[in-house]
């Protein structure tokens, strides 16, 4: 059974990942920052802050010494900050980047470190539409994630040698606390600027997970697959 370690599991895209690759016959292994109030068979759940280097290195060896390897990494957890720049402190930009870029820094690189040792692996991080849209009022968040794009690419050539592929998804809106206090309108501004002209689904995300964590996906790497048919 292959191992599937995702980051930010207790809800929204994250909780929906861990049912649909459990049905798909992986053993899933996930985190938050809190427990979640689900128990499933073939899942197991570690509380931490993404952010937290020696917490990461410390799951992902548990993790590893318990299955025998981890197969798939999925870095799903982020947070997102909404408003004008002019009224964002610099204490929140520090959070969304400490989750969304640092936190997905320390599981590429220990992760990277057990999937180096069998010459396989596959990673996907996770990127958003607000970047390459320049999206008023979310600055912190679109810089982050523009982070994350990069992270990816460079990531990418550093880990070939080792069989390791490494892409991003980038999502569209989707119903999720993420976007909770985000008007109707400007939901609607923004799925105007898309090709595809309605919400983004869970479905979407799977979609293309699907594809680039699949073994014959070995020549897909450094990759970041916008959705919605934004680019």
């Amino acid at each position: 059974m292959n191992t599937m370690l995702i980051t930010g599991t207790r809800k929204g895209i994250g909780r929906y990942l861990v049912d649909y690759y459990i049905e798909r016959g992986y053993r899933v292994v996930g985190c938050s920052r809190s427990a979640p109030d689900f128990e499933i068979e073939n899942y197991q759940h570690h509380e931490l802050d993404v952010a937290d280097e020696k917490a990461v290195a410390k799951m992902v060896r548990a993790v590893a010494k318990e299955h025998g390897g981890i197969d798939v990494l999925l870095n799903n957890a982020g947070i997102a900050s909404m408003n004008h720049f002019l009224l964002t402190p610099l204490r929140t930009v520090e959070q969304v980047f400490a989750t969304n870029v640092f936190g997905t820094f320390n599981f590429c690189r220990e992760v990277s470190k057990v999937m180096a040792k069998r010459k396989y692996g596959r990673i996907v991080n996770f990127a958003t539409v607000a970047a390459p849209l320049k999206l008023e009022g979310e600055a912190a968040y679109a810089a982050s994630k523009a982070a994350v794009a990069n992270l990816t690419q460079v990531i990418a050539k550093e880990l070939a040698d080792f069989n390791i592929t490494v892409n991003a998804v980038g999502p569209t809106p989707v119903a999720t606390d993420l976007i909770r206090g985000v008007s109707d309108d400007k939901i609607n501004d923004l799925i105007g600027l898309q090709s595809v002209k309605r919400m983004g689904e869970y479905r979407d995300i799977s979609n293309v997970v699907d594809f680039l964590i699949q073994p014959e996906s070995d020549f897909v790497t450094g990759q970041v697959i916008y959705l919605g048919g934004v680019s």
